[in-house]
């Protein structure tokens, strides 16, 4: 055989295709399998999404709303979930839920927040989560 053989490491398309397929279903259902048993990893899956839809439910057009936290607070919190909301600005401080614990799962974004007609100041909202 000459070394320039025209059999020597050829694969048909499709082989290669269904090969490449199989590689990358695998990894995916390894990396999916994986994700759910890592501890520690519940933390990013409640709080994160319990401060997108807090912060929704209290304004509109990305600026807050200080007096609708009390009423949005008890609207948002998960199923089976305690739920404390702290929105600051330089000058004030609005506060709404029971004290958390230090198992607190937090999640925190910057916010606009509306202190009068007109008048809008940057701000910090932050939600502790917990069961």
């Amino acid at each position: 055989m000459s070394r320039w053989s025209g059999r020597r490491g050829q694969v048909e398309p499709l082989a290669a295709i269904v090969a490449v397929f199989a590689v990358g279903a695998g990894l995916t259902v390894y990396a999916g399998v994986l994700d759910g048993t890592l501890p520690g990893q519940d933390r990013q899956r409640v709080a994160g999404p319990t401060l997108d839809h807090l912060e929704s439910s209290m304004g509109e057009s990305g600026i807050v709303e200080p007096g609708a936290l009390s009423d949005a607070r008890t609207a948002t919190a998960p199923n089976g979930y305690h739920l404390n909301a702290t929105l600051e600005t330089t000058d004030n401080r609005w506060h709404a839920g029971p004290a958390p614990p230090q198992r607190a799962q937090q999640a925190s974004e910057r916010v606009s927040v509306r202190i009068a007609p007109g008048r809008v100041r940057p701000g910090r909202l932050t939600v502790r989560v917990w069961r």
